[in-house]
């Protein structure tokens, strides 16, 4: 049989007037909101504030972006959810800059809350206001078309459920249909699938019967071969076809889809750190950490102090770690333990009551006060300020034997402090149970990480970092 390749590349971008037009209509917004409060409050437009709507518009660009609000479909509370955000940080960011450069007194601080006020208000209301058009005009002049899906698996229940929460979409799921040997099942989570009206010896029947115009295909890698035999006689009934391919049963760890060269790459498993994420994650590492130790150096000292004082030994106390992609380095921690000897690649957890810590020791462990010295590693580069905690190599080979998915927490840098230890993940592992917990929240950090969660999880350490768990 003779295919035709043509020149369009296999992954396309689906470009969206409507997501267009908003960009558009936020940008007009804020530009036009910003040169009015100037025009008023100075009577014109100068160099200065110039620069800074420039500024402000840029940062808003690689914000939105990030956050991909112009490219989901997220209700409305989710998208005025992201707004905000985006929006908070981008002033943020403009009053850091402006403390670095010691440009803040040129600038009038109501006008800039103003901005801030107004511009956030607007933008949710150009939001609103297109959403419901675009539901109205959807509403009299787009018949939604009538669609199948192939699968009876948890994944064509979740499919179901987001096409018919949709309304952009158009589509209505009429049912699905079974693949040979397997039974349907409903959802874990309490979804349910669509009415089942038969098996795959019935599609081509069901297409005429029901008006079908577009077919979703929600079925296990195993079966992928269904696709192969079925999707040219679909091509030839005028069927859109989509593939959704069941990868969920895996471990995914930061997943997402996108293009090489025009080819569609279906990533299962990537570090969240790259392009721009990685720059913003590298900022907020050095800026903060730097301002720290600015402000703990005195009790820094005193600590060390404290320690030569308690019990012979070096103020600290140096071990290997594994990091990012696995790459070893050492730890710096205040010691808290007496000096002594351990057996050859032996490291034992520290435990309740352990008769190896020091007077001080004891108080830097139950107040974390020990971690502090970690924010070296912070600034050379092997850590971050909040990530999945370093075990010791021991316990790292230890444990990657009996949990699975262990080592997808060395996706993105280790942290002082990380997500399973504000949720009181922390201190000794006694059972298994107990680090498969750590693991998992480990993992769902980095398959949500953003600079947000990283300011919440530091706002929640102060709070977090003291009591059972510690020693």
């Amino acid at each position: 049989m003779l295919h035709l390749n043509g020149q369009r590349s296999v992954l396309q971008r689906r470009s969206n007037i409507s997501n267009a037009l908003q960009a558009l209509l936020d940008g007009t917004a804020v530009l036009g909101i910003a040169y009015w409060l100037i025009d008023r409050h100075l009577g014109f437009v100068s160099a200065p504030y110039t620069f800074m709507v420039v500024l402000l518009l840029g940062m808003l660009g690689l914000l939105y972006d990030q956050l991909a609000l112009y490219r989901s479909n997220a209700n409305f509370t989710t998208k005025a959810l992201k707004i905000f955000q985006a929006w908070t940080l981008a002033f943020a960011m403009l009053l850091a800059l402006g403390f670095l450069t010691k440009q803040t007194e040129t600038f009038s601080r109501l006008l800039v809350g103003q901005l801030y006020v107004l511009g956030f208000f607007a933008q949710l209301l150009l939001h609103l206001l297109l959403r419901v058009l675009q539901r109205q005009f959807l509403k009299h002049a787009v018949e939604p078309e009538n669609v199948l899906v192939v699968g009876t698996g948890s994944l064509a229940s979740y499919l179901h459920q987001k096409i018919t929460q949709n309304p952009w979409l158009s589509e209505r799921v009429v049912g699905c249909v079974g693949l040979p040997g397997h039974q349907p099942n409903a959802a874990a989570d309490g979804r349910h699938l669509p009415p089942l009206l038969g098996t795959l010896d019935d599609l081509m029947a069901l297409l005429d019967q029901h008006q079908i115009r577009t077919v979703y295909f929600a079925i296990p890698l195993d079966a992928s071969s269904v696709i192969e035999s079925l999707y040219f006689r679909l091509l030839d009934r005028h069927i859109a076809v989509h593939w959704v391919p069941d990868i969920f049963s895996l471990r995914l760890v930061n997943h997402s889809v996108r293009e090489i060269a025009g080819v569609p790459v279906l990533t299962l498993s990537e570090t969240p750190l790259t392009g721009t994420r990685r720059l913003i994650k590298s900022l907020e590492d050095v800026v903060l950490s730097a301002l720290i130790l600015l402000v703990i150096l005195p009790l820094l000292l005193v600590i060390a102090v404290a320690i030569r004082l308690d019990s012979p030994g070096p103020v600290f106390f140096r071990q290997p770690r594994m990091g990012w992609n696995g790459k070893t380095f050492r730890i710096w921690k205040f010691r808290s333990m007496f000096v002594h000897r351990t057996e050859s690649n032996t490291v034992q957890q520290a435990t309740k009551n352990d008769p190896r810590i020091t007077r001080v020791g004891a108080f830097l462990r139950k107040t974390s006060l020990d971690e502090l010295p970690q924010l070296f590693n912070v600034l050379t580069g092997d850590m971050s300020l909040v990530g999945p905690r370093p075990h010791a190599v021991q316990h790292d080979l230890e444990y990657s034997q009996r949990i699975e998915q262990y080592f997808a927490r060395h996706n993105i840098k280790p942290g002082i402090t990380g997500l399973a230890q504000v949720r009181g993940h922390r201190g000794e592992t006694r059972d298994l149970d107990q680090m498969i917990q750590r693991v998992e929240s480990d993992i769902e950090y980095i398959n949500n990480w953003s600079l947000w969660l990283d300011l919440f999880i530091l706002a929640r350490t102060t709070m977090a970092f003291s009591g059972k768990n510690a020693y």
